[in-house]
């Protein structure tokens, strides 16, 4: 019976696993409770965060000792380089807690795809491939 339990625990986990890893790092609409495709952030807030005008914005938040988050930097960072009008922002989170808290951000590194107007197109957790990233600033610009 011990075995057989160990067993279940052990594909149940892996099942759970490999939902969370395809889930995580997907450039979603509508990732979060209150973060649907259509909220647009408030200039005030993209102000206090650093965001100035572009026709699109790649805004990270981070955290000091997060290994993904540098992987998040890399990415956008050659991402905004290669695409013409995309800046990357990168906001340690830990020093903008009321900001974080207002956008629903619960863990780093997370990546919102801002339009001009500050919309939220896309949300993404965990590191996105520079592929999918492209793809979406495609549908932005």
């Amino acid at each position: 019976m011990g075995s057989g339990a160990v067993g279940i625990v052990l594909v149940v986990g892996a099942a759970v696993g490999v939902r969370h890893r395809r889930r995580d790092s997907r450039l979603a609409a509508g990732d979060g409770p209150r973060h649907d495709q259509d909220v647009t952030l408030d200039p005030a807030l993209l102000t206090r965060l650093g965001v100035g005008p572009a026709p699109a914005t790649l805004l990270q938040f981070s955290t000091a000792f997060c290994a993904p988050c540098r992987a998040v930097r890399r990415v956008s960072t050659e991402v905004a380089a290669l695409v013409p009008g995309v800046q990357h922002v990168e906001v340690d989170a830990e020093s903008h807690l009321d900001e974080v808290r207002e956008l629903g951000i619960w863990r780093t590194p997370t990546l919102l795809v801002l339009d001009s107007g500050g919309r939220v197109v896309r949300r993404a957790t965990g590191v996105p491939t520079k592929p999918h990233l492209i793809a979406v600033l495609g549908e932005v610009l």
